[in-house]
């Protein structure tokens, strides 16, 4: 639900080009690796290893007969140069030839990890991207001691490296890292954010964008794991500072509010407290914009850059997400001081642009889970606005929407939401009913699925007459979802429909059946239910029809109804 900008994998390492002194490294000054044109340009190097990219992707393992011996005599050279062009040319050929090349990897892997000590920088450099387009196959290896504890060390070693490039693709390469290894990463938490903050002490404008991108990704990765004393200590002092010492129009501010949204949905309470303090600079930060807006459209010109109130309502949503409902508060005492944050929320789902829309509708659905008493004034204007939403032309504004109003219709009493069923079912049921189109996106597609199913459970008689025109593809859709709490309350709200309107589903039986057999675990509450409507079903069809119905079935479907529910 939330956009977020990934920088991982950077430009593929600095220029080529060199003179009879390149082999010798260059002076550790920070400036002044700084100005290489060639890094910027889309030159013949960079072209070269993009149509490498592309032959290994279609020739796949036909390449290799011809490539490694190329390969094996680059990397032997003593030219600096022709090294680095054998490195950057096995990161271009990973993607296609993973499979073929993997059983070099244990030769190659190490060879690479060492290789990021090398003396020139922009061998450091490459090595550092090619390193990451192989993090998969490393962090897959059994033995962390043989390739994923190295690798990490010498690559948290570049990141803080004498030069910026280096610096620049040491971090690039270890957000790739997080992503890969996850919560294998979990014993090497210390070390690594020790590391990471080092290099926000010594780090320039630039490079902090990546690192606060590798802090964010490494919240993302491990989650909760990351909110113990010992490293919050560590982590979040430098980063808080950083965030009092810029100014509002400050660009800087941008991926710092990106890298708090992760940190507050991985930390949870832990967030607690830097909560209040920017709870309300986002605050600020939307309606000052908002402000700006208003006034654009009064002078009829440009209106402002939305990109800090988007990322502002993102970073309330990683907050109401990760503290929960400790964030009510938070929301409760800025409405009593004349800051009503539902009012800015609700002129944000107004706005023109879709993105500013998406992040709104996500904040409605996570203040609904965390507050949704103090949501509940506005839904009179929300449900209508929330609902005009449900089209495709914009999927993740639709998708937001649905969720949205999935979230509100569980957590209030009918009565709040049965005004308002009957105009999004005008929407969604045709959604739903697009099952098996290619083009649909999927997760729109189920979380329209789950959206009616918890329409249903909250006011299901205006649902229950409609049962009939979107059983089959909803059923369908609810297959393909995992079971959890939502596709519960989906289901829940499947049953309550089918006992208002029994007659609906006997056109689409068969896939009520499939829905009913994709659950692993069903609750209890769940299982009674679907036991009693699939005895039901089963005795008032006759025993000579009813055989051949199970016949039809999918391998196992039938075998698995009948031990689970006696049918």
């Amino acid at each position: 639900r939330f956009h977020r900008s990934r920088v991982v994998g950077g430009d593929g390492g600095g220029g080529g080009g060199g003179g009879g002194e390149g082999d010798e490294e260059e002076s550790d000054d920070d400036d002044d690796d700084d100005g290489d044109g060639e890094v910027a340009e889309w030159n013949l190097r960079k072209c070269s290893a993009s149509g490498l990219d592309i032959i290994a992707g279609t020739f796949k393992e036909r390449i290799l007969p011809t490539l490694l011996p190329l390969l094996q005599e680059r990397i032997a050279s003593d030219k600096w140069e022709v090294r680095e062009s054998a490195i950057l040319a096995l990161g271009a050929i990973a993607e296609g030839c993973i499979e073929a090349i993997s059983p070099h990897l244990p030769q190659l892997a190490p060879w690479l990890i060492a290789t990021l000590s090398d003396r020139q920088y922009l061998i450091r450099s490459i090595t550092c991207w090619t390193l990451s387009r192989y993090t998969k196959w490393i962090v897959a290896q059994p033995s962390h001691e043989t390739y994923l504890r190295p690798l990490m060390q010498e690559l948290l070693k570049r990141v803080v490296d004498g030069k910026k490039k280096v610096q620049e693709a040491a971090c690039s390469a270890f957000a790739t890292l997080e992503e890969d290894a996850q919560m294998q990463l979990v014993p090497y938490l210390q070390p690594i954010i020790t590391n990471l903050m080092f290099a926000f002490s010594k780090y320039q404008a630039k490079n902090r964008l990546i690192l606060y991108d590798a802090i964010g990704t490494l919240a993302d990765s491990v989650g909760a794991q990351l909110n113990r004393p010992e490293l919050t200590g560590i982590m979040m002092p430098p980063l808080v500072e950083r965030w009092q010492l810029l100014g509002d129009e400050d660009n800087g501010l941008l991926p710092l509010l990106e890298c708090f949204t992760s940190l507050a949905q991985a930390l949870g309470v832990g967030f607690q407290p830097f909560a209040q303090p920017v709870f309300e600079r986002c605050i600020r930060l939307i309606h000052t914009t908002l402000e700006a807006d208003q006034m654009a459209a009064a002078s009829q010109v440009d209106p402002p850059d939305k990109e800090l109130l988007v990322c502002a309502l993102d970073l309330i949503s990683g907050m109401a997400e990760g503290l929960g409902a400790s964030i009510e508060p938070l929301v409760a005492s800025a409405s009593a001081s004349g800051v009503v944050l539902t009012t800015y929320l609700f002129e944000c789902m107004k706005d023109p642009q879709a993105d500013v829309r998406q992040s709104a509708f996500a904040l409605v659905g996570d203040l609904a889970r965390a507050c949704i008493g103090q949501l509940v004034p506005a839904l009179p204007q929300y449900l209508p606005l929330l609902t005009q939403q449900l089209v495709v032309d914009h999927v993740s504004v639709c998708n937001n929407a649905s969720w949205a109003i999935g979230e509100i219709a569980v957590k209030v009493p009918p009565e709040h939401v049965a005004p308002y069923v009957e105009a999004a079912l005008q929407q969604l049921i045709p959604i739903v009913n697009r099952y098996g189109e290619p083009s649909l996106n999927k997760s729109l597609l189920e979380n329209t699925a789950i959206t009616i199913g918890r329409l249903g459970y909250a006011a299901a008689a205006p649902l229950a007459p409609h049962l009939g025109t979107f059983c089959r593809c909803w059923c369908l859709a609810l297959c393909a979802i995992r079971d959890d709490i939502e596709k519960e309350h989906a289901c829940l709200g499947l049953c309550e429909m089918i006992r208002l309107n029994p007659q609906a589903p006997l056109n689409s039986l068969m896939q009520l059946c499939e829905a009913v057999g994709s659950w692993e675990t069903p609750p209890p509450q769940l299982h009674s239910l679907f036991s009693q409507i699939l005895t039901g079903y089963k005795g008032s069809i006759p025993p000579d029809q009813w055989a051949p119905f199970q016949a039809a079935m999918k391998p196992g479907l039938a075998q698995k109804l009948a031990e689970r529910y006696g049918v």
